[in-house]
């Protein structure tokens, strides 16, 4: 099964160096620009593709559940929500034992108190080589004085330390991790330290991977982030997007396309949308749909193939955030569909329900279609809009944009 459907996310910590602020409310559930913080972690990881969303919880467990309908607004309502509390305190590693149960063969597993703004599928979608139980989403930083250090070898971690008060320039571990269930076999009972007990030894074991990410990072574990992270976290929310059209940019137009075996991706279409969601974009697809209106496919269909695609996406590490499509088209033969809309290109509809619904930087934002009433319809929303003229999509966004596929 390809991309991280379910991703679990360590909500058990007391968070003592915040003082009073975490005496009655959990470190993840205090308020950070107006919302719990937690709810930004369960956001990205839905946006990501994430279908369950577990929370293990301890310290102040019934505060979770209280919470579950400020946290669930976060995402859309077809993502599952539990909060799992474990008996007594086990540490993260032991909280992970506990929750076996519910485990995937593969899973995402996050810190809840912190937030690193990478794209989760990339770090999810490589296979794990059969003698590897995990991989670890790594940071470079100036000074590691605060932070734990991470030994780096090729893609192998060699090292996994303890704070290191000399400082200096190296990795540290970002919190973020894709791990193979069988990472529980190397747990013993009771409390254990994911982070002091078991990573360091299979890191010596050769048994653990990281990836380096230059991207924003901020932990909420003390009173001065946690007051930076009011103001940043939200406006890391802020992103440039993309808008793309579907048929003839992302896939072969064959006419009229709704079944999964019509569809030949564009050279470069999948390292084109990972590039986007790479460099933090959102990545919208935009398309008309008259076949609906023409009466040679229905919207379930429509939405299947939407599911399919996203499937393919994700097992090459990327992702769209939202399908938008319109089915209306005023020569249509279903009498509910036949009439002009607001949203048909190159009419703007779709796009400005999208700029309405998320929280996009327009002024970085453009638009990618292979027709001029693609290019009208952006141009109609205030966006740039670039005419694609087939051929390959990565090659299109390096030459025009200077984004080059990693």
């Amino acid at each position: 099964m390809s991309g991280a459907r379910q991703c679990v996310i360590l909500v058990g910590g007391k968070g003592t160096r915040l003082g009073a602020l975490t005496k009655d409310t959990p470190k993840p559930l205090l308020p950070v620009g107006g919302r719990p913080f937690l709810s930004y972690l369960i956001q990205e990881a839905a946006r990501h593709g994430s279908e369950r969303i577990l929370l293990l919880a301890g310290f102040k467990a019934e505060a979770f559940a209280n919470e579950l309908d400020v946290l669930r607004a976060a995402v859309p309502a077809a993502v599952e929500l539990k909060v799992l509390a474990e008996p007594e305190p086990l540490g993260t590693g032991g909280a992970l034992k506990f929750a076996a149960p519910h485990l995937d063969e593969h899973f995402l597993l996050l810190n809840g108190d912190s937030f690193f703004d990478i794209n989760l599928l990339d770090l999810a979608a490589p296979p794990l080589p059969e003698a590897s139980v995990g991989r670890l989403a790594l940071k470079p930083e100036v000074d590691v004085s605060r932070y734990g250090t991470v030994g780096l070898k090729g893609e192998n971690v060699t090292t996994f330390a303890e704070k290191n008060s000399a400082g200096g320039p190296g990795l540290i571990n970002g919190g973020i991790y894709w791990f193979n269930r069988s990472l529980l076999n190397h747990f013993g009972n009771g409390f254990v330290s994911l982070e002091t007990e078991v990573l360091p030894k299979l890191a010596i074991a050769g048994r653990l991977l990281g990836k380096v990410y230059d991207r924003f990072m901020l932990d909420i574990g003390l009173p001065y982030s946690l007051e930076q992270a009011q103001t940043s976290v939200p406006a890391q929310m802020r992103r440039p997007a993309v808008f793309l059209d579907r048929d003839g940019v992302i896939n072969r137009d064959v006419g009229y396309a709704h079944r999964p075996d019509q569809i030949v991706w564009v050279d470069g279409a999948l390292a084109a949308i990972k590039t986007f969601n790479d460099a933090g974009f959102y990545v919208f697809v935009v398309s008309n749909q008259a076949g609906v209106a023409r009466g040679y496919y229905t919207e379930a269909d429509v939405m299947a193939l939407h599911r399919w695609m996203a499937a393919q996406m994700a097992a090459a590490g990327a992702h769209a955030d939202a399908f938008a499509y319109c089915p209306f088209h005023p020569d249509g033969t279903v009498a509910a569909y036949a009439k002009a809309s607001p949203h048909r290109k190159p009419a703007p509809g779709m796009i400005l329900d999208l700029l309405k619904t998320w929280p996009v930087a327009k002024d970085q934002s453009f638009l990618i279609g292979d027709r001029a009433h693609d290019i009208e319809a952006a141009a109609a929303a205030g966006l740039p809009g670039y005419l694609f003229e087939g051929h390959d999509l990565s090659a299109f966004i390096e030459s025009r944009l200077g984004m080059p596929a990693r």
